[in-house]
């Protein structure tokens, strides 16, 4: 072959090369929108389990609930509701105040299990990995102890929990991550904020992973801020990164608490236009800035299905029943198209629809 046939062949190889990875990438588009489209309709209500008595077989039972930090909206909204609900049933349920400091949940734990509550719960991402020591006491002392809303289907129960009550945040983490594959046509450039100290963040950044890896044509890079650190680090990571990569064009913070801090950064940097925010939780405020056009997609959670989700659970051990292992808590997108039906401003747990009311007492025989 002479060089001229060699490299006009070179030339094929090369543009056959690129017209598969084009395929590949349009493939990803595709597939991304497809899975996308399932999560755009009202959910319906689903049982996790048997029906039970509910006020029957909590009667003189008390929980005592340790929040991942009590500053957080997402989480303080989900551990009022709980304790709201609890209260119908004839439940006592304090919830250990906090701001996210590990000492302040070993002092949670150490409250519940010297004060003989029945359940010690850690909502949220209070790491169960960094309490086996007080887990284990109140365990001793015949205490059940549970992790709600911590982990993935995926993710084994740590740090000697009796039960793991967990949510789909692979799930939720590979949809944030679509979103930006669909939207930027295939050519996503994300920088993903994350807490590593909170255990979902594994279980999110699988299905973040699982999205890039399908979509040759798109990229992501990580900023890890620790909870307590959020106010006064998250956005001077963000402007620092957008300032140093003109072309990122989603930030994927995979909380949607962060964005209170996301947001500013991008005004600062004049960033707003050219990237865009999707993200995971559904709290009242992010779906107002969905609707200010500050976050384009927000992946909701309707909080106070989660609180009906989380005590069922956590009454099923109480009374004896098995674990739940999936607490069939739905996950539905938010954008432009529909953020208004969380109302104007969002309300907590508007726009889900309400047949997981009906649905949980006729399921505790109330």
């Amino acid at each position: 072959m002479n060089l001229h046939a060699a490299r006009v062949a070179g030339l094929a190889l090369a543009i056959g090369i690129a017209a598969i990875g084009a395929v590949q990438a349009q493939d990803a588009v595709a597939a991304a929108k497809a899975d996308l489209d399932k999560y755009t309709a009202i959910p319906t209500f689903e049982a996790p389990g048997e029906a039970f008595d509910a006020k029957a077989c909590t009667a003189g039972q008390r929980i005592m609930q340790v929040p991942a930090s009590s500053a957080v909206p997402f989480v303080s909204t989900i551990a009022n509701g709980m304790a709201a609900i609890a209260k119908e049933i004839g439940i006592e349920y304090q919830i250990w105040e906090n701001q996210g400091q590990p000492t302040q949940w070993v002092q949670g734990l150490e409250f519940g299990t010297s004060n003989k509550f029945d359940l010690i719960d850690l909502l949220a991402g209070a790491d169960p990995r960094a309490l086996v020591a007080q887990i284990k006491a109140a365990r001793d002392a015949g205490a059940i102890v549970t992790a709600s809303h911590l982990t993935g289907y995926e993710q084994e129960v740590p740090g000697g929990l009796t039960a793991s009550i967990p949510i789909n945040y692979k799930q939720a983490g590979k949809l944030i991550a679509q979103w930006a594959i669909v939207k930027s046509g295939g050519k996503a450039n994300a920088l993903v904020l994350v807490t590593n100290e909170v255990l979902s963040t594994d279980s999110m950044m699988a299905g973040i992973k699982e999205a890039f890896d399908a979509a040759p044509e798109s990229k992501f890079t990580v900023v890890n801020v620790s909870i307590p650190d959020w106010a006064t680090k998250i956005q001077s990571n963000v402007q620092s990164a957008v300032i140093a990569d003109p072309t990122i064009n989603y930030i994927l913070p995979i909380y949607d608490g962060m964005n209170q801090f996301v947001v500013p950064a991008l005004t600062i940097t004049g960033a707003s236009d050219r990237v865009k925010i999707a993200t995971f939780n559904g709290t009242p405020f992010v779906l107002d800035m969905i609707q200010n056009g500050q976050v384009e997609m927000d992946v909701g959670e309707n909080l106070d299905w989660i609180a009906y989700g989380m005590l069922d659970a956590q009454m099923r051990l109480l009374c004896g029943l098995p674990p739940v292992t999936d607490p069939k808590i739905p996950l539905l997108i938010f954008d432009a198209n529909n953020a208004a039906t969380a109302g104007t401003p969002a309300e907590v747990s508007k726009g889900y629809g309400d047949a997981y009311v009906a649905g949980y007492k006729a399921l505790w025989k109330l």
